[in-house]
């Protein structure tokens, strides 16, 4: 089994790029391609409070994709937790919410090539004054920071900021990251780590209420997810290389980092 997924990964990727080298991307005729998220990742996806559409740089980003290849996209939501089973599992053809390009689990599902890359940021009240690094927040005990578990804040969280131990109690957990970001609000935790473009795009909405403080604690790579061995991912990779190429990329990233006000 795993000689032929890397059996596929390979044709997968010889054919994008011979597909790149000619100069045009695949006919995919229409197919249905069921992809799965999560809404509540501002500004990649989330759900407009104002209109209750799903909206994002992904969903723009998927739109301009399905265009190129000629896929007709439907859309599935599930919580972060049960996405990369799902997917590993085949129950979708392809997962977006953010996801962090990671050896682990390239063991259980294929990426895309990477569409973004953001370092990761700490994200405080806009009043905060007791810590403006991760050290001053690791020494006060009494300092709490919200995660979503298995997410890559939540490991920098625990390793980079922390002590190492996944099961620490200063580490509150919730379902959602926007959940997080609303206990930060509440003053029931005190740091959120996220990437750096989604938390621009929420101290801009904030009006003050909140910051970016210390340094930046790491880099990574975001990719599309799909089943082990999916004959999308090639033509999901010339596609986004395309993207880049033509300067589309570029104007999502501004449309939705610089211009867009998430809630405005």
């Amino acid at each position: 089994m795993k000689l032929l997924n890397v059996l596929a990964a390979v044709a997968a990727t010889v054919w994008a790029t011979g597909a790149m080298a000619a100069g045009h991307l695949p006919d995919l005729g229409g197919r249905e391609v069921v992809v799965v998220t999560e809404n509540a990742y501002p500004p990649l996806q989330f759900v407009d409070p104002i209109t209750g559409e799903a909206i994002g740089w992904e969903y723009d980003a998927m739109a301009e994709i399905a265009k190129r290849l000629n896929i007709t996209v439907t859309y599935e939501n599930i919580s972060w937790d049960a996405m990369i089973a799902a997917v590993s599992e085949g129950q979708f053809d392809m997962g977006m919410t953010g996801i962090t390009i990671r050896e682990d689990r390239a063991e259980v599902v294929d990426f895309s090539d990477p569409y973004m890359r953001s370092e990761m940021v700490m994200m405080v009240r806009g009043d905060e004054d007791r810590f403006s690094n991760a050290a001053e927040f690791a020494a006060d005990a009494d300092l709490l920071v919200a995660a979503q578990p298995g997410t890559t804040p939540f490991y920098v969280a625990v390793y980079d900021v922390l002590d190492g131990d996944e099961a620490n109690p200063r580490i509150k957990l919730f379902e959602t990251f926007g959940a997080g970001v609303q206990a930060l609000r509440a003053g029931d935790v005190d740091l959120v780590l996220t990437d750096g473009t989604a938390g621009e795009g929420y101290v801009a909405a904030s009006n003050g209420a909140l910051k970016i403080v210390g340094e930046k604690l790491g880099t990574e790579d975001f990719g599309f997810i799909f089943p082990k061995g999916s004959d999308l991912v090639g033509p999901m990779n010339a596609a986004i290389q395309s993207m880049k190429d033509d300067g589309t990329i570029d104007a999502l990233n501004k449309r939705w980092f610089l211009d867009f006000k998430v809630g405005g």
